[in-house]
Formats: structure tokens, sequence, C-alpha cells
């Protein structure tokens, strides 16, 4: 007798075998068809059952949602659904599921909004979309690890609590083993840190990128992939407080070579899950179609979601200048007509969704990467260029989503480095060792930050970055 994975036996030609197999009832039928899945696959396992040889007992148990085992020969089907199926000799019951509770959850079939499964985070990827969404979550991050270890470079894990703010934004969660209703206080009544678990102020990390560029400088190239956490009180479909970033860092790496970089990088990813992920990528993308009928024609995807990821891998990467975008969407029809939310009067801009959208999907009609943008919309550590304001950042615009990744060439003059941490107030105190970096065989140096999650709802087509993460971080919400 096999024990085996339903995905296996689905495929299997092995007819008149005894197969093993373990699962959970989806649905059960006519008091002799068993629908079963163990999450190997979209696709459930017919299970055929001798329900007059079977207790009164066992059939009342068999239920949506219990776990069951099943010993049986592998058959040709007779029906039309499905191409095999397993004829039972055994049945066993191995958990229970009630099903007065179970009308009540996910596992029933009524459908339920998006919202209504977020609350039942334990249980919804029982269902078959977080179960393909998951299963390709779990594909992504494997291919991106695949395709950094075949580039040689080594995975580094930075810290999660730390005490610099990467980005500058100051949205950060502290952390502190004080207690909150008696801190320790100096005499001008503000917290003193100093008798805190560190000795000084921490927090959870924003980006693993400042100590990746340390390693980068030693190791050659390396990258990251880790939770990173954001305290921005954003509730939208594109935001987390929680999520995971890839960042890689590259020495002697331009901007022009980081831009080759991200982009072979984001195309080898998603071939990877095109070839691997099919059935699950067939289901989301009949939903993805269903969803995007529903919506209002002005707000509807000319493409289906295999399209957007095959219009990815088939085009080249347009490379285009900030200031050449502004000019684009300056003298654009949505601009003019005053159509954009946010209209582009002026060079400085900071560029918005809609923006990035049009440059993609409706201006340039392939994936772009925008570059040189202007150093007061960036961050501290990009490299300045020659005319003094702008910065040799890149942002890689997508279909549907807008930016996907953010990167840069960085600073790797300590003179203009220390200048724009001044200008930023930024203590050099604070950051001692990454200055250090550039007073022992400084180079030039570049690496971009891609937000995982971004990527996942990218390839699945979810339009909610909150289903393509097991337990969503957000404002009010820390269930699970």
């Amino acid at each position: 007798m096999i024990q085996a994975k339903i995905a296996e036996i689905l495929e299997s030609d092995q007819f008149l075998q005894e197969f093993h197999i373990r699962g959970w009832v989806r649905s059960f039928r006519s008091n002799r068809f068993i629908a079963l899945n163990d999450g190997s696959t979209i696709n459930n396992l017919q299970c055929v059952i001798d329900f007059e040889n079977t207790s009164e007992e066992t059939l009342k148990r068999i239920n949506v949602g219990a776990a069951i085992s099943v010993k049986g020969t592998l058959q040709e089907s007779q029906g039309s659904q499905q191409r095999v199926e397993v004829e039972v000799q055994e049945l066993k019951i191995l958990g229970d599921a009630n099903p007065d509770e179970v009308k009540l959850t996910i596992l029933s079939p009524k459908k339920h909004s998006l919202e209504k499964l977020r609350e039942q985070a334990h249980l919804r990827v029982r269902t078959n979309t977080f179960g393909a969404v998951m299963r390709l979550r779990s594909k992504l991050s494997f291919a991106v690890h695949k395709y950094f270890q075949e580039k040689n470079f080594y995975y580094v894990n930075t810290p999660i609590i730390t005490g610099s703010d990467a980005e500058g934004a100051g949205e950060m969660f502290k952390v502190t083993a004080m207690d909150l209703k008696n801190p320790s206080k100096n005499e001008d009544g503000s917290i003193n840190y100093k008798d805190d678990f560190f000795g000084k102020e921490t927090n959870l990390t924003v980006s693993g990128q400042l100590e990746a560029e340390t390693f980068a400088l030693a190791l050659g190239q390396v990258y990251t992939f880790g939770p990173t956490f954001r305290a921005e009180n954003s509730n939208t479909s594109r935001h987390l407080a929680e999520f995971w970033m890839i960042e890689p860092e590259v020495a002697f790496c331009d901007l022009d070579g980081n831009m080759d970089l991200a982009e072979d990088f984001i195309k080898y990813v998603i071939k990877y899950v095109l070839e691997n992920c099919q059935e699950d990528l067939e289901f989301l993308n009949k939903r993805f179609v269903t969803e995007n009928n529903a919506k209002p024609k002005l707000e509807r995807s000319e493409m289906d979601l295999l399209e957007k990821l095959n219009f990815v891998l088939d085009n080249n990467f347009k490379r285009v200048s900030y200031t050449e975008a502004i000019e684009i969407l300056k003298n654009s029809k949505p601009n003019k007509k005053k159509k954009f939310n946010y209209i582009i009067e002026e060079w400085g801009a900071d560029l918005q969704s809609e923006h990035e959208r049009f440059l993609v999907e409706k201006h340039f009609k392939s994936p772009v990467i925008l570059f040189d943008y202007p150093a007061k919309i960036k961050a501290f550590y990009m490299r300045l260029n020659e005319d003094g304001k702008t910065v040799r950042a890149m942002d890689i615009l997508f279909p549907g989503i807008g930016e996907i990744v953010g990167g840069s060439q960085r600073e790797e003059r300590l003179d203009v480095l220390k200048e724009k941490m001044q200008e930023l107030n930024i203590p050099e105190e604070e950051l001692w060792w990454y200055l250090d970096t550039r007073k022992f065989g400084t180079c030039v140096h570049s690496g971009f930050g891609l937000g995982f999650e971004r990527l996942v709802q990218f390839a699945t087509g979810m339009s909610n970055i909150r289903d393509v993460i097991p337990f969503p971080r957000t404002p009010q919400n820390a269930e699970f």
C-alpha cells in the first residue's frame, strides 16, 4: 500500500494499486461520494464508499471539514468530472467537524466575502482561494532563494530589533522591557532608556538595508529576506504593519547594474511560478476575471492575471528618467483634464500610484523603471548626482500595482554622506558604524528593496494585500 499526497494520486496511472490517503472532507453527497483534499493541490480526490456496508454512525460523521483516513484502490473514474477516483475499502474518522458549527465558518459551501474570511484567518487557508494563494506564496519564496543562491549571493539575517531608522521615516514600533505604567524617567520627565533592556531606545526594523550594506562590502553580494515593520496608520489595500522584504546589496555595482539585477530577478521568479503553479494560477486567473468583470468599466484591467504575468516576462522594462516622466504626465490627457486625483504641476512632485500606472498601462505599455529622482523626496543614503538636485534612485513600476521595487546606488563618499545626514538631522553617533564602511575601502555599491507581499499580490491577482499574508497585521488588528 502506497501512502501518497492527493496531488500525486491525481496524476497517477497505477490503477488497482492500493493507496492510503489522509485529508479533509470538502463535500459528501449521495452518501457515497467524498471530495477529499489534503492541501497538496487545489483539486479534490473523489473517494467512493460502499454506503450499504458502512455503519450509519460513520456516515453521519463524514461532514465538511472532518479529517479522515482512507485506504482503497485507484480506479479510472466513471464520471466525467475527474480522471481517477479511489474505491474505498477502509475509512476512519480522525477528527470530527460539528456540522452546526461548520455552517458558521468558512468551511461551509456558502461563499463569504474576503473581509469575513480575514476574521477567520486560522481557517481561511482551507478555502480554494487561500489555499492557492498560500501555495503560490510558498513557491515564490523558494524561487527568491533559488535565484540568489544560483547567482552566488550570500543570505544574511539582519537584526529585527534595531537602534537605527534606515528610512528616516520615524514611523517605527518601539521595543521596551520597561513597565509602561511606571517607566524609568530622567529629571526632566523624559524616558530614561539607559535603564531599559538594551540601554538605549530601540525599535522593530523598517529595513535590513544598512546592515546588509556592511556585509556586501565584505562578501561582495548578499541578500536579506525577512520581516520588517512600519507603524504607519494606513488602512489601505496596499499597506501592512508587518511584511517581508527582499533586499539584495552588491559591491562594485552602479545604478545600471542594479536595474539589470532587479529586472532579471523579477522575471526569474515570475517565470518560476508560471512553470510550477499552473493549476493554482488557472484557478486564480478565473477568479481574477470574474472579479474584474464586476468592477466599473473605468476600473477594469485590460489584461487578465496570466496576461499580466506574461506581460512582465515578454517586455523589456522601459527605463525613463524622473524628469522625462514628469513631462509625460504633465502633458497627459488625464492631467490636463484633471482626471488624476493628484494633478502634476511641477518637477519635484512625489508620484502616486495613479501616475505610475498611467506610465505603465497607458503610455509605455510595458513595465517601467524610473530613475534619477529629486533628492528631496528620497532617503539620505542615495548617491547624489552631479547636478546636486537628483539622486541615483530607481523604482520599478508594474501594471495594476504601481511601484513594486525601490532601490538606488548608495552614497559611497563619506563627506557627501555626512552632509546629507546633517541636513536631515540624523546624528552621526547613531550611525557611526555605517559611516565607518566609507572609511575602510569604500566603493560604488547598489541595492534594492522589494516588498514580498506586493510581489505575491501581483502574482496572485488578489486586490488586497491583507489576503496574501497568512495573518495580516494592520491598524487596530493583531488577531491570531
